[in-house]
């Protein structure tokens, strides 16, 4: 953004070299590569600085927290020096976290824009986009569907223009595992939950026949015959003739999505999944709290929006406590209890949460890392929490809890009902979630510049052209809305969203 008393003949402003983001922090954070020797934040470093990362603007004794965000995210592990680089040789987890909120959950008034063009179903969701869906309930039936997706969209999709495509949903479980428990109910809860997504127009379910996953938990009584099919490949003749099969019983169900239009739906229609991947030390303060303001913006005109990854909140989690009602509090700490439980079963640690690419990145530790993530979350009431895939029931800013890898916890958000997917990166995540379109937020110039084939808008102009946070996160949810009345993300255009269903695996593979 150019400063409008900025004359051509006078000095471009100067860039600032680091930011501090908050009074207590005793870090700050490079906004450009630094050499050892600049003064910067009223410090002089004292070695080279890497882009997103942190120093020292005050001493720091062993032992002693590490403070960004106003927060505890690290305990140093030796003696820091003001102007030190600061990072995984010197700091680490610390034993304790903060575990107080500035604030508890408030409102915004609406935005002005609170409409969009999407799917009226009959349900009462709306879709934003009309895809049919090929389900495979098995792994079996997996390699079929990928060729009955392949031929319709040769064969049916030029016929039927009204049609978005033909989704593959396929997976590797469905049977070698256990026909109930928790494991076999999330799988089906998952299923079930995109049989029913407003953003398929029809959806046909191929089995093989004899796996755990019957088909006969997926026949609904409420759908017509012209948009839902299923079927067993040992029932049709072999997989040729499946796919045969497939396209006889796809005739019907393109015809009646082919009829669907959009119509002006309200805001209130769509259900938002956040999700980082490949975050950078600028996630949490350029494109994860701008998403937070779209996030905000989304509520208060009457959407839903879904935060989850816990074990990427973990030692954050009072900031979402203090915004929650008792109910929903004791539902979030029951699962960060359920997750330091089974990380010390399995013989993990959550702060093995940050992958090398984050750290190369500038993120230290997994409290660093969480405290940027939950920035997402806007400011809003925290309404409800909710179990993995679990059908969203409550308008508003909700939790689900999901793995912090990234293909499963969307999976879920998807079959929770999420018809919109926004995914934030400072590494470069590339990533689809059909039937829902997902947008990529670029926390960094330097990324977008980097991959502009995968980048839908650059939240790294907040720190490189002083663009706020508010009018940023305008931005996105203009885009937002932009994409839920048929504007094609990036990841779209590429064709990303037909390998990246993967449902949670719990429990034993027998």
């Amino acid at each position: 953004m150019t400063d409008a008393s900025h004359s051509p003949d006078s000095p471009a402003p100067e860039r600032p070299t680091a930011i501090h983001l908050n009074a207590a922090d005793n870090v700050a954070v490079a906004l450009q590569p630094l050499a050892a020797g600049t003064q910067a934040q009223g410090v002089t470093l004292a070695a080279d600085i890497p882009l997103g990362h942190k120093f020292a603007v005050a001493a720091i004794a062993a032992g002693q927290p590490v403070v960004k965000y106003g927060q505890i995210m690290a305990a140093a592990t030796a003696a820091i020096a003001p102007g030190e680089h600061v990072h995984s040789h010197n700091a680490a987890m610390s034993d304790s976290h903060s575990d107080r909120a500035a604030q508890t959950g408030q409102h915004r008034e609406p935005p002005l824009r609170r409409s969009f063009m999407g799917y009226a179903r009959d349900s009462g969701r709306v879709g934003t986009r009309n895809f049919i869906g090929i389900m495979a309930s098995v792994n079996c039936s997996s390699t079929v569907c990928h060729a009955i997706a392949r031929a319709a969209e040769r064969e049916l999709l030029p016929r039927f223009p009204g049609i978005d495509g033909f989704a593959p949903i396929v997976h590797d479980q469905g049977c070698g595992m256990a026909g109930s428990g928790e494991g076999f109910d999330t799988l089906v809860r998952v299923l079930k939950g995109y049989r029913d997504h407003p953003n398929f127009g029809g959806v046909l379910i191929v089995g093989l026949g004899c796996e755990v996953n019957q088909l006969t938990l997926y026949k609904r009584d409420d759908w017509t015959r012209e948009r839902f099919g299923v079927f067993n490949i040992q029932e049709v003749g072999g997989s040729g003739s499946a796919v045969r099969r497939a396209l006889e019983l796809l005739e019907p169900i393109c015809e009646a999505a082919n009829r669907d239009r959009r119509s002006e739906q309200p805001v209130s229609g769509l259900v938002l999944g956040m999700q980082c991947g490949g975050s950078d030390g600028f996630s949490g303060i350029t494109a994860n709290p701008a998403l937070g303001v779209a996030s905000d913006l989304l509520v208060a005109a009457g959407g839903t929006s879904i935060l989850s990854e816990t074990p990427e909140i973990f030692g954050a989690e009072h900031l979402l406590i203090a915004r929650s009602d008792p109910a929903t509090a004791e539902k979030i700490r029951g699962m960060i209890d359920w997750w330091c439980d089974y990380a010390e079963r399995n013989g993990a640690s959550l702060d093995n949460n940050p992958s090398p690419g984050n750290k190369r990145g500038g993120l230290t530790t997994i409290l660093e890392k969480s405290l940027g993530a939950v920035a997402k979350a806007g400011q809003a009431p925290v309404a409800g929490a909710f179990a993995y895939a679990e059908r969203i029931t409550t308008p508003g800013l909700v939790y689900m809890d999901s793995p912090g890898y990234d293909p499963v916890s969307a999976t879920g958000q998807v079959a929770a009902g999420a018809n919109l997917i926004a995914f934030t990166t400072g590494r470069g995540s590339c990533f689809g979630a059909k039937p829902a379109p997902s947008i990529k937020l670029a926390s960094n110039g330097e990324l977008f510049r980097r991959m502009p084939e995968d980048m839908d808008i650059n939240c790294g102009v907040v720190v490189d052209e002083g663009v706020s946070l508010e009018e940023m996160g305008q931005r996105i949810y203009d885009l937002l809305l932009d994409t839920a009345s048929g504007r094609k993300s990036r990841s779209e255009e590429f064709g990303y969203g037909d390998h990246e269903f993967v449902p949670w695996k719990i429990g034993a593979t027998l």
